[in-house]
């Protein structure tokens, strides 16, 4: 069971306070007079917040720091094992946890795998996950202060469900029931969009206001940051471009439609091609293991097979850096694992046929934090819900 923390009481409600706390966070290890220099607040206001923030343990004194002339300032750092957040990646087939630090510093990770299974199979393991790294956090002042949870499907504003294809979800209310079971605020997020916010928050490097981020697993998500911000669109459903059509003929998706995205460049490529390399229906969870033992050993039919799969990458791909000029693009998720076959064919396709202008200053990388993402995505939300500090 989670500590059960009054965690409202501690939300960083007043503004100054808020300020202070995120110039710590951002520039730690750093004085109270630079805090003043830096924000523009007066030494006074800084002084009274920094006092209560130490109160409340986020923040900790240490030792002093170099004088520029006078009497040394002492040294104020961020306490990022004041608490804990937990994120969770719901896959079409797989588990995947993780506990992290306020600061989205891994602790513990955890991960299990599934077939077709039921909402209540899910959920159950959802506790199970959940029970696991609440039981290895740290003692600490505000506990495990939230919950989130990426899905591969669309979700509204409230926290609930309203259609995930994979998984044959439809109008689930997982904020309303992850809430009952753990006294605990939950953030639900489209898996795809949490993606895009860790790659933008924790990959190194990436400065870019304008990245599309485009989730390869069983199915295929894209998250949207322009501008510089996540992009959710009207009601919070953007991004569900594995189910635009790339084949008018094709086969028919979970979602109703024919010739899904998904359907020609994921993980279900791989699934519905996997009888022709003797892999039985039972063992489709872990295809993507199998495949990738087979290109590595030289199977020139598993390699075409990853190929085809990278050249239909580029078709999708091609669409949506036309439609959004974006700086960069990043590919995450569990294909990240089969790069050495599918990025090739990607990029020739995308070379070849997005519009020339487009291209330029176009970067196209694939994930470092590769199937972490959603889950440090979802668990930094909580993190700043916790601080209420959305913008």
């Amino acid at each position: 069971m989670l500590q059960n923390k009054t965690w409202n009481q501690h939300t960083i409600k007043n503004g100054n306070k808020s300020i202070v706390l995120e110039t710590i966070m951002d520039h730690s290890p750093i004085s109270r007079a630079n805090i003043a220099d830096e924000t523009g607040l007066n030494k006074g206001t800084v002084s009274s917040q920094v006092s209560e923030l130490l109160d409340e343990d986020l923040i900790y004194e240490k030792g002093p720091g170099e004088s520029s002339g006078g009497r040394k300032p002492v040294i104020l750092l961020f306490n990022e094992v004041a608490g804990y957040s937990i994120g969770i990646d719901i896959g079409v087939n797989y588990i995947f946890g993780i506990l992290t630090d306020l600061k989205g510093n891994v602790c513990k990770e955890t991960s299990l795998t599934y077939k077709d299974p039921t909402f209540e199979e899910i959920e159950h393991k959802l506790y199970d996950t959940i029970d696991f790294l609440t039981s290895h956090a740290p003692p600490s002042t505000y506990g495990v202060v939230g919950i989130g949870i990426g899905v591969p499907g669309a979700t509204d504003k409230n926290g609930k469900v309203l259609l995930a294809p994979n998984l044959g979800w439809q109008n689930v209310d997982l904020k309303s029931i992850m809430e009952e079971k753990y006294d605990c605020p939950v953030v639900i997020e489209n898996e795809a969009n949490a993606g895009a916010y860790a790659e933008k928050k924790f990959r190194t490097g990436t400065d870019d206001s304008d990245i599309i981020y485009v989730s390869v697993g069983v199915g295929i998500g894209v998250g949207l940051i322009l501008n510089g911000e996540l992009y959710r669109g009207n009601s919070g459903f953007s991004g569900e471009m594995g189910h635009m059509t790339i084949e008018a003929n094709g086969t028919t998706c979970r979602c109703g439609n024919n010739g899904c995205w998904e359907l020609y460049a994921s993980e279900q490529a791989l699934i519905n091609n996997a009888a022709q390399f003797g892999i039985k229906n039972a063992d489709v969870d872990n295809i993507l293991e199998k495949m990738i033992r087979l290109a590595e050993k030289g199977d020139k039919e598993a390699i075409s097979l990853f190929n085809t799969i990278g050249n239909y990458l580029g078709v999708g791909m091609i669409n949506i850096i036309n439609s959004f000029n974006p700086q960069q693009v990043i590919i995450g998720n569990r294909m990240t694992a089969a790069k050495e076959w599918i990025e090739q064919p990607l990029l020739e396709k995308v070379n070849h046929h997005a519009l020339w202008f487009q291209q330029k200053h176009l970067q196209i990388d694939f994930s470092d934090l590769s199937a972490h993402s959603t889950a440090l995505g979802v668990a930094h939300f909580s993190i700043e819900n916790f601080f209420k500090i959305y913008k």
